[in-house]
């Protein structure tokens, strides 16, 4: 059982990058799913989540430009992320659980790098 975020890279600022949030051994599409980030020396950060009931919720930062959607045939949980800042670089994590704030399971980073 494991989650397993991919998709990072490195992308020109007003790029676009698509992470990944796979799962194995488990149904993705009954949990909550949660997008973290984390850049060295800096607190994790909130970034997206859709809920059981596919409702969708985004960090200030990133609304209008992220989009959080369910693949449920590959049983993954995608990150569009268009029109990427600087800012945006970190490592993202993705994790599930029953709904936001309670999680199960923790994919490990995929790192996002926007430079130029």
């Amino acid at each position: 059982v494991q989650l397993q975020a991919s998709g990072g890279g490195l992308v020109q600022p007003g790029g676009s990058l698509r992470l990944s949030c796979a799962a194995s051994g488990f149904t993705l599409d009954t949990y909550a799913v949660v997008w973290f980030r984390q850049d060295p020396g800096k607190e994790r950060e909130w970034v997206s989540c859709i809920g059981a009931d596919d409702t969708t919720y985004y960090a200030d930062s990133v609304k209008g430009r992220f989009t959080i959607s369910r693949d449920n045939a590959k049983n993954t949980v995608n990150l569009q992320m268009n029109s990427l800042k600087p800012e945006d670089a970190a490592v993202y994590y993705c994790a599930a659980g029953p709904r936001d704030g309670n999680y199960d399971y923790w994919g490990q980073g995929t790192q996002v790098t926007v430079s130029s």
